[in-house]
């Protein structure tokens, strides 16, 4: 995962909005606090191997940037949760899941 981009401005979040209009975006909330958002980020590294390649990947820390994860819950009207991901298809939430659901192996399925 050391080709995350992280997204730390609002401008992140609009630029990967406006790319997801050529290649998928997948957005990564994490709470560096929180045990479950520590087991799923191991998952996704894990299992990083089904979905590399497949999108353009984005890391959101909340607690340091939550004014950020604020404005994509508003923006693509979707439930704040931690940790979460949100895969984004020509500027639409395509699939978003959260906590022990997040499965590198279901989201390459939303990639395909």
């Amino acid at each position: 995962m050391n080709n995350w981009n992280s997204v730390t401005e609002k401008e992140d979040f609009y630029t990967l909005l406006e790319n997801s209009t050529e290649r998928p975006q997948i957005i990564f909330k994490d709470s560096l606090t929180c045990g479950i958002s520590a087991h799923a980020k191991h998952k996704l590294q894990s299992g990083f191997g089904l979905i590399e390649g497949k999108a353009d990947f984005h890391y959101l820390d909340l607690l340091a940037f939550r004014p950020v994860s604020n404005l994509i819950s508003q923006e693509l009207q979707v439930t704040h949760q931690s940790p979460q991901i949100i895969l984004l298809k020509d500027k639409q939430v395509v699939y978003t899941t959260s906590h022990h659901a997040i499965d590198p192996a279901v989201i390459a399925r939303h990639l395909s």
